[in-house]
């Protein structure tokens, strides 16, 4: 995006796009009946984040939380004021008549059903990555989607990003030549990084509302631990896949212009966070695609070795992403003369080799080889914010930048590698009837 504004016309008002510092702020002047009124389902780590996300936007009028932690609900007063309504029941947000969106940021075991019922109540939704807590989940939303005509936005951030619209339209280009491989890591040593978060100390059942917490997945007795660290459970959550594979997903299939895998192996395990966890800190995948590459995708929740999050590997060079920049490094240039391969041959038919190639009968170049190309550098400026693509698709009625459809298919792909993960063995995914085989 070039260094200059940009004005656009919107249903009420104007939205004005401005580079400050490299990064651009959604300003909205609204019109009379232009704000929109937002409503978040769940305050917590994410959820705070979100909130101070949306707070950038102008135009937004902020008017419930809803979360079933006191803490959380008195942090969310705290970010939005006193004057904000705060619920452990999610329905009374959606009940609202003056609540145009929600933003859901929830365990997982509760996506489909809070999306479909906000759907249901006439809502645009905003719904945090995995879409779904199991595979079986994802046509039921697709179809909830389609049917309410409001906005549904995934919460996969790198998506919209600007560096992967950059990566797009490199690989696009061609500069890279056919791509037949893209290799993503994530690696924490942390207890953060492993979700093992602490548990405040007013944690109790009267300030948890623990029933609502478990749903209809589980009848466990009141465990803190599950309730701030429930990333850790299969039961709430996909753990390292449905998290971070997600966001790997979601970007690879963004850049390359694909849909989804056909097919996932997986392996890893359990090595080092033995704290009662059932969900990997180790875990590998292969996917392929049926584009004609393989996407090596791995995360590694006990060692901090500042891997390349993307490196995309081309017969013509490899893009790496590393923070908010992009390195090409070209590939070297083939001179398709075989040294090493005709150390067989006998010297006179050598020689003749090598002189039909235009080197000397001793295998040496005439005149200087071509020198490889330099490494490019490419800073990439920041873009549009998530939450702005998504009050952006709202007020010009504009597609979502990322649908149940695409959120279905990054997650469902987390979800095929986690079922192999469990059985051991490659499996194939027919994506577009969600039947898994193998």
């Amino acid at each position: 995006m070039s260094k200059r504004r940009q004005f656009l016309t919107s249903a009420g008002g104007v939205v004005v796009y401005q580079l400050v510092d490299g990064t651009p702020a959604l300003k909205v002047m609204p019109g009379a009946s232009d704000q929109i009124g937002v409503g978040f389902i769940g305050s917590g780590i994410r959820g705070t984040q979100l909130i101070e996300d949306f707070k950038l936007i102008p135009g937004l009028k902020f008017l419930a939380v809803c979360d079933v932690y006191d803490g959380c609900l008195e942090r969310a007063k705290e970010q939005l004021g006193d004057s904000i309504r705060t619920s452990k029941d999610y329905r009374t947000v959606l009940d609202r008549k003056d609540i145009d969106a929600v933003v859901i940021a929830t365990p997982d075991h509760w996506h489909k059903r809070m999306v479909l019922d906000a759907l249901a109540a006439g809502k645009h939704v905003y719904i945090e990555k995995p879409l779904t807590w199991s595979l079986a989940e994802g046509p039921e939303i697709i179809a909830a989607e389609r049917a309410s005509r409001k906005v549904l936005q995934v919460g996969s951030q790198q998506k919209t990003s600007a560096l992967a619209a950059k990566t797009r339209e490199i690989i696009q280009s061609g500069a890279l030549g056919k791509v037949t491989m893209v290799r993503m890591s994530n690696h924490r040593n942390d207890a953060q990084g492993a979700w093992k978060y602490e548990v405040p100390p007013d944690a109790s059942e009267q300030t948890i509302d623990w029933k609502r917490f478990l749903g209809e997945k589980s009848s466990r007795p009141f465990d803190p631990r599950l309730f701030f660290q429930w990333r850790c459970w299969w039961e709430f959550s996909g753990g390292v896949a449905t998290d971070l594979f997600v966001h790997l997903l979601t970007w690879l299939h963004e850049v390359m212009d694909v849909k989804a895998p056909v097919a996932v192996a997986s392996h890893g395990g359990l090595y080092y966070w033995k704290d009662g966890r059932d969900v990997p800190d180790v875990m590998n995948s292969i996917f392929e695609y049926e584009e004609g590459f393989v996407a090596d995708m791995y995360v590694h929740l006990a060692n901090s070795w500042r891997a390349p999050g993307y490196t995309v590997m081309g017969t013509q060079g490899t893009l790496v992403s590393e923070s908010r920049r992009l390195v090409l490094y070209p590939e070297p240039p083939d001179s398709n003369v075989q040294a090493y391969g005709t150390l067989q041959w006998p010297k006179r038919t050598r020689a003749q080799y090598f002189e039909s190639k235009g080197w000397t009968a001793e295998g040496r170049p005439r005149e200087p080889r071509p020198q490889p190309k330099e490494a490019e550098e490419i800073t990439v400026e920041r873009g549009l914010s998530h939450a702005q693509w998504f009050i952006k698709s709202i007020r010009e009625k504009a597609p979502s930048r990322e649908s149940a459809t695409e959120g279905h298919l990054a997650a469902g792909a987390a979800h095929v590698a986690n079922q192999s993960y469990r059985v051991g063995r490659k499996l194939r995914w027919n994506w577009r009837t969600n039947q898994v085989d193998g």
